[in-house]
């Protein structure tokens, strides 16, 4: 069956730097554009960054643009996320997500047809 595993999560102090990886087993990981959401408790899940599955733009939320940035490894079946500037406001549950033959609506976290357990991030002030 179709497995993605997070890791990389931690405490970490503001300005500080995490990478997260996305490791996904059981599917055609080049044909899924891959995703990275998060949740903060009392919160919605919202988008954070999404790849297409082959080439086309990368879409990032407006609150991480400048200091997060999503790569995949197709070789590797892993998707990560460089997370650098922390700020308290990005402590959450990080998951990530797979969405067949995705290249738009990145951000809709309906269209995903695969998601992680989540690891979580949080960011001390």
């Amino acid at each position: 069956q179709v497995q993605l595993v997070e890791s990389g999560g931690g405490l970490v102090q503001a300005g500080g730097s995490l990478r997260l990886s996305c490791a996904a087993s059981g599917l055609i990981f080049s044909n899924y554009a891959m995703g990275w959401f998060r949740q903060a408790p009392g919160k919605e899940r919202e988008f954070v960054v999404g790849i297409p599955w082959s080439g086309g733009l990368i879409d990032y939320a407006d609150s991480v643009k400048g200091r997060f940035t999503i790569s995949r490894d197709n070789a590797k079946n892993t998707v990560y996320l460089e997370m650098n500037s922390l700020k308290p406001e990005d402590t959450a549950v990080y998951y990530c997500a797979a969405k067949l033959l995705g290249s738009r609506r990145l951000a809709d976290v309906k269209s995903y047809n695969y998601w992680g357990q989540g690891t979580q991030v949080t960011v001390s002030s």
